[in-house]
């Protein structure tokens, strides 16, 4: 039980990160505004691209599904200063995966993204197999020595919004759909098709190809401050379609995560050693 917990908690919590912060998109709408030729378009993706990076942090809201393997929402705030920081509260809403985690106890939990680690909250009954401790910690160097686990790392030390835009930028069809109303907020929506050879940035193309990543359908929106208030993005696998929705409020909230206290934190690392020893 501790070692399923702890494997899909560092699946959600990397998929409630990557929701807010990177790559997935939905299907365009049946009537399209007429297109913006892609040279058009570029230069409020620039200044939009810009825009997003320094305001430095944000509010956030976001939704994945991860074919029927798994579903859930994410709530909270994250900045990215100095390397990402952040807490969400992430709620498994449907998949086998949640399923499982159901059974066991948890039905949500909340994240804390630090620069070394990120913690997981998990449950009562979880609790109970661990000493009477509710946290988990992940080590981002520790996430390295596991199979896929330096591009897990990496990628939630590295990620923030402002990827959606640079995707975008990498597009040979981005165009711009006019003007669209989001949360009573007026925007500019763009959209495009990326595919992950096409995408110039090394290190992001190199956790797309790790990740089986085939290709990208991209949606943003724009608000008239040049950010990005909305996302969704469809994302093609070897495994499957993953489709990932994010909103964006509050751009430079204070953000104050808290490392959670040493007596209540159960690491990882010791408890994947722990359950290949003596399994329960």
């Amino acid at each position: 039980m501790k070692r399923t917990t702890a494997w899909l908690t560092t699946a959600a919590a990397l998929a409630g990160l990557a929701a807010c912060t990177s790559s997935g998109s939905a299907d365009r709408p049946a009537q399209e505004a007429p297109a913006t030729p892609a040279p058009a378009a570029l230069p409020a993706l620039r200044t939009a691209e810009r825009a997003t990076e320094r305001a430095r942090s944000a509010r956030v809201s976001s939704t994945t599904v991860m074919g029927t393997q798994l579903s859930l929402t994410a709530d909270g705030v994250l900045g990215w200063r100095d390397g990402l920081r952040g807490s969400l509260v992430i709620d498994y809403t449907g998949g086998t995966a949640a399923e499982t985690m159901r059974g066991l106890g948890v039905t949500s939990m909340e994240a804390r993204y630090l620069s070394d680690a990120y913690y997981a909250r998990m449950g009562e009954t979880f609790a109970a197999k661990t000493g009477g401790k509710h946290w988990l910690r992940y080590a981002y160097d520790d996430l390295k020595a596991l199979g896929g686990g330096a591009e897990l790392a990496d990628q939630m030390r590295s990620t923030t919004p402002d990827q959606s835009v640079r995707l975008l930028l990498d597009s040979d069809d981005v165009r711009a759909l006019g003007r669209e109303s989001v949360h009573g907020r007026r925007t500019t929506h763009y959209s495009g098709t990326v595919a992950v050879g096409q995408v110039t940035d090394t290190e992001l193309r190199q956790r797309l190809q790790d990740a089986d990543v085939t290709a990208e359908t991209v949606d943003i929106w724009i608000n008239d401050k040049d950010l990005l208030v909305k996302k969704v993005e469809r994302t093609s696998t070897a495994n499957g379609t993953v489709t990932q929705t994010a909103h964006y409020s509050d751009y430079g909230v204070k953000v104050a995560v808290r490392r959670p206290p040493a007596a209540d934190t159960e690491d990882f690392k010791n408890l994947l050693s722990q359950s290949s020893t003596n399994p329960t």
